[in-house]
């Protein structure tokens, strides 16, 4: 193993210089242009007038590896790293990000000292150097930089190592690139099935056809000393079209709570606020947990599936009719929007013939299960 510190010297701090009235300014990227896949965003580079000499060594150079100093939070750690493949003299970097440039580049590969900070982040090996004051979530980077260890391999191996992750990666991004076009194709068939010009379908108010209650609060009071641990369903487990069961954590319930809130497969969870935009979101649960149950700002919706089919539901519930609604229905303070349980039990919801929903259900079926099989692979699984 070797120190970091003997591959790359201590980290370069970054320049931030002053607001660019002229135009003229150097691009420096910040935090906002890393991404989680150690590769640059150059999407809203900024530029800065910055006067200070002997800065020649910060503009950035194939292979350079920029770490974050500042930033993170209590779910992402600080610390990401991005690999600089850009032209060469032309970026520099902010004063919350450091550089780390291989002084022996034909005795260590660039790159493959990158993967081996990229892989270290992921596994959390930053968290340790995390010093947090007044809510950002600073990287001792010195103390970072000093103890890290990169594993010694012969410089072939390391171009071997590289050029295999390398290759895995352009897999992956062509999978998201088809699951991305697999989410629009099942986009525009929902579309072109109910939303035509020449489609008129009967509107119902959503609690005609559906039983809709909410959840249970978590630091609820109960007199009750048999309280049994079951799995608590929270807002941020309802994603827009899926739910995230990684996070899913418990609550002690009575029998009769557990009762009355459980949820079944087929039930479509709503949150009841967050961004105006997704104000509104759900989606359907297929196999819950036993016994799990949901957060008093969760809206369960059981649909009458002798009239709606769940799956054609949720995917109402991305459409621009449901969205509008609930965006002019919606409470809104502060960037953030909020709806209740009136306001859902009244949302019109088209009601097509069965044999159109049915229609449906077997593309968006047939489509999952080639979302399914892209998916399968995985980065540094």
């Amino acid at each position: 193993m070797a120190k970091l510190i003997e591959i790359t010297g201590k980290a370069l701090s970054g320049e931030w210089g002053t607001e660019d009235e002229t135009g003229d300014g150097i691009p420096v990227l910040r935090t906002t242009n890393f991404t989680n896949e150690g590769v640059i965003n150059y999407q809203n580079i900024v530029t800065r007038s910055i006067r200070k000499k002997n800065i020649a060594d910060k503009y950035l150079r194939y292979g350079d590896i920029i770490i974050e100093k500042s930033g993170g939070s209590d779910k992402q750690p600080v610390g990401r790293v991005i690999f600089f493949d850009g032209p060469e003299n032309t970026y520099l970097f902010n004063n919350f990000t450091g550089l780390l440039r291989v002084q022996n580049q034909e005795c260590w590969l660039p790159k493959y000292v990158f993967y081996s900070l990229f892989e270290n982040y992921r596994r959390g090996g930053t968290r340790p150097f995390e010093n947090k004051t007044t809510g950002l979530h600073n990287l001792k980077i010195d103390d970072f930089v000093s103890r890290f260890e990169v594993t010694e391999v012969g410089y072939k191996k390391q171009v071997d190592i590289c050029e295999q992750l390398d290759r895995l990666y352009y897999v992956i991004k062509l999978r998201e690139e088809e699951l991305s076009r697999l989410d629009e194709l099942i986009k525009a068939r929902f579309v072109e099935l109910f939303e035509s010009e020449n489609d008129v379908y009967e509107e119902i108010q959503l609690e005609e056809i559906a039983d809709i209650v909410s959840g249970i609060t978590k630091g609820r009071k109960t007199k009750s000393t048999h309280l049994r641990k079951v799995p608590y369903m929270a807002v941020s487990n309802v994603k827009d079209g899926y739910i995230d069961w990684t996070t899913v954590k418990t609550i002690l319930a009575t029998e009769d709570e557990i009762e009355q809130y459980r949820l079944v497969p087929d039930d479509v969870l709503m949150t009841e606020g967050g961004d105006p935009d997704k104000v509104g979101r759900g989606s359907i649960i297929t196999e819950p947990p036993i016994d799990c149950i949901h957060q008093n700002h969760i809206f369960r919706v059981r649909l009458d599936e002798n009239q709606i089919l769940p799956r054609f539901f949720s995917a109402f519930l991305q459409s621009p009719k449901a969205k509008t609604y609930f965006l002019r229905a919606a409470k809104q303070t502060t960037g953030i929007a909020s709806i209740n349980m009136k306001q859902l039990r009244g949302l019109p919801t088209i009601v097509p013939p069965m044999d159109k929903q049915l229609e449906y259900v077997r593309i968006s079926e047939q489509i999952d299960k080639s979302k399914l099989l892209l998916s399968r692979v995985a980065f540094f699984s």
